[in-house]
């Protein structure tokens, strides 16, 4: 009786956790505030260039990079952007990252002073047809 109850546990267990290791996106989500003298156009137009320079580094090109602006929201706090980052797969990701430090990215960032993003967060975001 302890085999039937192991092995229906185990089957629960791997059907409900298959999703976390389905291989989904990696995307990195950034909240972010805008200075009072920047426009979106501005911050579309940093991204860009933070984006081309990403592209060019380890693990970077198959980058991509979305900013989404608030229409109608509640609750936003001092968020006034959110940023987002998405690698085709965690591997990628995680080489990107690991040379992010004295990167072209890194230095896009330094040059940046129209958006500070102090809060992130890594998800897996999987498309839903």
């Amino acid at each position: 009786m302890k085999t039937i109850v192991s092995a229906v546990l185990i089957s629960i267990l791997m059907i409900v956790a298959a999703p976390a290791y389905s291989g989904g996106v990696a995307t990195q989500f950034f909240k972010c505030e805008m200075d009072e003298d920047a426009t979106e156009k501005d911050v579309v137009a940093y991204a860009s260039k933070w984006l081309k320079s990403a592209k060019t580094m380890k693990g970077g090109k198959n980058l991509e990079a979305h900013i989404f602006f608030p229409v109608a929201v509640t609750n936003m706090g001092e968020t006034d952007l959110i940023f987002a980052i998405s690698a085709p797969t965690f591997a990628e990701w995680g080489t990107f990252w690991d040379s992010y430090d004295g990167s072209p990215a890194a230095a896009a960032d330094k040059e940046n002073e129209m958006v500070d993003c102090p809060d992130s967060a890594l998800w897996e975001t999987i498309k839903v047809n």
